[in-house]
């Protein structure tokens, strides 16, 4: 009898899942509340512009051509990706740093901007290369239970994680160059954390950008989750938009469906939940059938940065990089009153991306579909939105024309659309508004983190940013084979299909 899945959520993760239990012969019905797919890495179509509405970027990409694979596909038939080069722009005020996977040509460039810290970056390539080469396999398996830190991969991972130290001091290591380190530590923002904090494990995302570089899929990175609901479908999957899920029906300790808000059930041998982990335990389960995640116990939990967004339609060409950040001038202190003060800025850094020089898809011909993204502090700060948000839009707006030199920059705006924090939790239930989940601490990794086969349900299964092994669309790709791979192999659980075995890519 072929086993009924039901995946609640239509992000990265529930999508991936979908795809590889689809192709077992699982019968699988994918919900989601938006009229798109994606979460928050899908489209936002403003008349003629289109924007992605949170990732603007795509790193290895080898991860999802894995889960691709799997099924029988390739990733490259369905998504046309473009490498970045440079990787991005970083500006300290007037100092411009370009690197790219070009490690001679970025060296120099070091040599010229920072000198006397090039032979530090490539002790950084060196060291964080062995580090890496270690690591990547514990983000391959699950921590379900503390047996499974008794791995020969833990065994040779152990001297290299650094998990002490964090990613400001690994840097210092390597460089003098104050700039330069927040030009290699900025990414544990990707986590929503300050540098100072983030453990030191994680000085591999800047590692990873600068071994396997940026891609930009054409359509933007929403383009990814699009295809992925293609294969869904060709693999016979079913895929319900604007169908919410009001909760996940729990009998005697095991998932057993879901009650739609129509007031529908809908039964199914497992669950697969991809909805922001903190809204799903606040919202799609009754608090008695929870012990370990009941509301009162998330509050506890530490939570990452969130973001505020700006995207304008623009009547003409900009000059502009595809990625830049704009640096603070006390890059220090503007991350401490995001992560620590939870006040804004007064000197807040900005990231802009500009893509229509290499995708001429998402605006008319001579027009510019810009975006506009300024991390701040979550709603437990208490900060009022509606209060703020023109305000720091504006601000965000003359950063643009200051750089450009279109000081008309508001005349030429045909549509905009902010997003606050509060609309991150009111529109996309993003627990307090926190964009990148959890916060990736020491007491919130691996087995600290919710399990993949979620604890307090049987026959539940999470995937996303809120499980392990953390936030960032490889991840997040990595816990939907890792949550797949568990579902697959309870007993009595089989593929309704001849196996093809797995395909387990070497990073």
């Amino acid at each position: 009898m072929t086993k009924q899945t039901i995946v609640v959520g239509a992000g990265p993760g529930g999508l991936a899942a979908a795809m590889q239990l689809a192709d077992q012969g699982y019968q699988v019905d994918l919900y989601e509340k938006q009229p798109q797919v994606g979460g928050r890495t899908s489209k936002l179509q403003l008349g003629d512009y289109a924007f992605d509405l949170g990732p603007t970027f795509f790193m290895m990409p080898q991860v999802l051509e894995e889960v691709f694979e799997r099924v029988g596909r390739q990733l490259h038939d369905y998504v046309d990706l473009i490498e970045l080069d440079p990787l991005y722009t970083l500006k300290f005020g007037d100092v411009s740093f370009t690197p790219s996977r070009d490690v001679e040509a970025t060296a120099e460039q070091i040599s010229q901007l920072f000198p006397g810290d090039e032979d530090g970056y490539r002790r950084f390539l060196n060291k964080e290369g062995a580090k890496f080469d270690r690591v990547i396999n514990l983000l391959r398996q699950p921590f379900n239970s503390y047996t499974d830190f008794l791995t020969k991969d833990m065994a040779l991972a152990l001297p290299k994680l650094n998990a002490l130290d964090t990613v400001y001091g690994r840097l210092s290591h390597y460089f003098q160059d104050e700039r330069l380190k927040w030009a290699f530590s900025f990414q544990a923002k990707y986590l929503g954390m300050s540098a100072w904090n983030c453990p030191g494990t994680f000085t591999i995302l800047s590692y990873i950008e600068h071994r396997y570089g940026l891609y930009h899929p054409v359509g933007g990175v929403n383009a990814v989750c699009e295809a992925m609901r293609d294969v869904i479908l060709e693999l016979g999957g079913r895929v319900h938009l604007e169908t919410p899920v009001n909760q996940i029906i729990v009998n005697n300790g095991r998932a057993t469906g879901v009650e739609l808000a129509d007031g529908r059930i809908q039964e199914a041998d497992d669950v697969v939940i991809n909805a922001d982990f903190g809204y799903a335990v606040n919202h799609l389960f009754d608090p008695n059938d929870l012990t370990k995640y009941k509301p009162e116990k998330l509050q506890k939990k530490k939570l990452s940065c969130s973001t505020f967004m700006v995207y304008l339609g623009i009547d003409q060409e900009l000059d502009l990089p595809h990625h830049m950040v704009l640096f603070a001038e006390d890059y220090k202190r503007n991350v401490e009153d995001m992560t620590e003060r939870q006040v804004l800025s007064d000197d807040p850094s900005i990231y802009v991306h500009n893509p229509n020089k290499l995708d001429s898809t998402l605006a008319p011909e001579g027009k510019t579909a810009l975006y506009l993204l300024m991390p701040v502090p979550n709603l437990t700060a208490g900060i009022d939105w509606e209060d703020e948000k023109q305000r720091l839009r504006d601000y965000m707006v003359q950063q643009i024309a200051n750089e450009t030199g279109l000081h008309d920059l508001e005349d030429l705006i045909e549509v905009e659309h902010i997003v606050t924090p509060s609309d991150w939790e009111e529109t996309y239930h993003v627990y307090e508004g926190a964009t990148f989940n959890l916060a990736h601490s020491l007491d919130q990794m691996m087995i600290f983190r919710p399990h993949n086969q979620f604890e307090d349900v049987d026959h539940c299964f999470l995937v996303g940013g809120g499980t392990h092994p953390g936030s960032g669309l490889p991840t997040i790709f990595q816990s939907a084979m890792i949550s797949v791979d568990l579902l697959t192999s309870q007993p009595g659980y089989q593929s309704q299909k001849p196996s093809k075995g797995r395909v387990a890519h070497e990073y």
